[in-house]
């Protein structure tokens, strides 16, 4: 059951209040000790028995005996059938963070809410997201909704709850949402669509079109004993601007695990080179790198950043990472 100040704020939101943490000064300082995140969505498949890959991203977080989905992979089925081939029964996770607004993340949100639902009504009922995610999108002129705004009303009809957050909030004891992160470095770790630079891409905000950098890109922040744990679903906003404002925000702690997709695989080496060496300072551990991270960008950073092949891995379907253990490759990352 998640905490009384999760609760409280699903009864009071409206389905888009925004989200009203207290400051980080007077949150609780409580501590995640037991903690696991697992793959449920990414590019490989770790397990030839065991799941298959795509382009997307999703996880679910285990955090002292609470349960979180992070994103829900691009394809309708991928993550329910990944997670019953894993043997994960996702009915009892009742909160759902979606990191950003795109397909890959969201294409998987209706189907799993449908079957989830019809064995649990709460399951994936509480959806967490950052301010924008709503904001109308503009490509090559045309305007349109938001993969999210899509969906919204049909899932407001069928019961779920749209909670949306501006500022860093404590979702459960040591668990954050970071809420849209400023852009401190000029981390351009995202694409217009189709990957076409002679595209216009912009997104409507509530003071004017501007370039659509995802302002609405978040991600999940685990507080422990050792330091902060980075869960992200593309990491739009600069995996370095993120843990800057993270440790500035909630604790100015180690970063001890990254977790999830950065949109690197297009960085240069002066780029990556640069990612690396904040991410060394910051006492980087541990990278579970999947997704748009690419493949070469995991070796790069665990080069630089003085990582290993049993701490900085290519996340396949399956893969975990568990506190007080580390990273489970599975045998095709591994």
């Amino acid at each position: 059951m998640l905490s009384h100040v999760l609760l409280t704020l699903a009864t009071l939101a409206t389905a888009s209040a925004l989200g009203r943490g207290l400051p980080p000064a007077v949150q609780t300082t409580h501590r995640a000790t037991a903690v696991r995140v697992t793959v449920l969505s990414t590019m490989l498949a770790g397990d030839p028995a065991r799941g298959v890959g795509e382009w997307g991203y999703s996880a679910l977080l285990e955090i002292d005996g609470k349960r979180l989905l992070l994103d829900t992979g691009a394809r309708p089925e991928t993550v329910l059938d990944n997670a019953r081939e894993l043997g994960i029964d996702l009915s009892t996770v009742t909160d759902l963070v979606l990191t950003h607004n795109h397909d890959d993340h969201t294409g998987g949100l209706r189907t799993l809410r449908r079957e989830l639902s019809a064995r649990n009504p709460a399951a994936l009922s509480r959806i967490h997201v950052a301010r924008g995610i709503f904001w109308d999108r503009i490509t090559a002129g045309q305007v349109g909704q938001s993969s999210v705004t899509k969906m919204r009303a049909e899932l407001e009809a069928e019961g779920a709850t749209f909670l949306e957050y501006d500022k860093p909030t404590e979702l459960l004891p040591g668990v954050w949402f970071t809420g849209p992160v400023p852009r401190k470095y000029p981390e351009r770790n995202w694409s217009v669509p189709g990957n076409n630079s002679a595209v216009t891409a912009l997104v409507r905000t509530p003071t004017g079109d501007v370039e659509d950098n995802v302002p609405d890109d978040a991600s999940v922040v685990i507080d422990t004993p050792e330091g902060l744990i980075l869960v992200s679903g593309c990491g739009h906003a600069g995996i370095v601007n993120t843990v800057e404002f993270a440790r500035a925000a909630i604790r100015e702690a180690p970063v001890v695990a990254a977790i999830g997709g950065f949109h690197l695989f297009r960085a240069t080496d002066e780029q990556l080179a640069w990612t690396a060496g904040k991410l060394k300072v910051v006492g980087l551990m541990y990278l579970l790198g999947g997704h748009c991270t690419g493949i070469e960008a995991v070796y790069r950073i665990r080069q630089l950043a003085g990582l290993t092949r049993r701490t900085a891995v290519v996340s396949a379907v399956g893969s975990t990472f568990t506190r007080g253990v580390g990273i489970s490759a599975l045998a095709l990352a591994g």
